[in-house]
């Protein structure tokens, strides 16, 4: 089962600091995020997503080539393997990429916008949702954002969300998931 663990951030650029510090602590096999997502909320309110995984590119990809590899079979019918080829490629990326669009990936988008709208102007905030972790090691880590994070929300227990809250200098008490 994976832990949803939602940080705040006092500046804008911090929460893609934090996620990038959680890719290199994957890349190290100490971590092992399912999904992740940036908030930013700017000057004017406006919120603004970056997603992790970019879905619509992601299905545009698996489209082209198995829209590729049909209409080359297609083709091969009526002696043209090509010209299917190049129509399946075609359709298949464009089935693919809004297929993509369509789709929801880990964290609810709706449940993002709404928590996301409650931080301040001029701030960020970073949701992972992570499979497993080496927590000790991890929580090391994100020392370096002591004094500039807070936790917003998340799943873990109130022992391990207690560390957490530690680990970030976080001494307020807020609702858990």
């Amino acid at each position: 089962m994976s832990d949803l663990i939602v940080i705040g951030f006092d500046a804008i650029d911090e929460a893609t600091a934090a996620l990038t510090e959680c890719k290199a602590l994957e890349k190290e096999y100490l971590l092992d995020l399912e999904d992740a997502v940036v908030v930013v909320r700017d000057a004017a309110g406006k919120i603004h997503l970056q997603q992790s995984v970019n879905l619509e590119k992601v299905g545009a990809s698996y489209g082209l080539f198995s829209g590729g590899f049909w209409g080359a079979l297609v083709g091969l019918l009526f002696l043209n393997p090509l010209a299917g080829f190049v129509a399946g490629s075609v359709v298949g990326a464009g089935a693919g990429a809004l297929a993509g669009s369509m789709t929801d990936y880990g964290i609810d988008d709706k449940f993002i916008k709404s928590l996301g709208a409650t931080i301040p102007v001029n701030t960020s905030a970073l949701f992972v949702l992570v499979r497993k972790s080496q927590p000790e090691k991890v929580l090391a880590d994100l020392k370096q954002f002591k004094g500039h994070a807070r936790v917003l929300q998340t799943s873990l227990s109130p022992e391990d969300e207690a560390k957490l809250r530690a680990a970030l200098g976080d001494a307020a008490k807020t609702a858990t998931a």
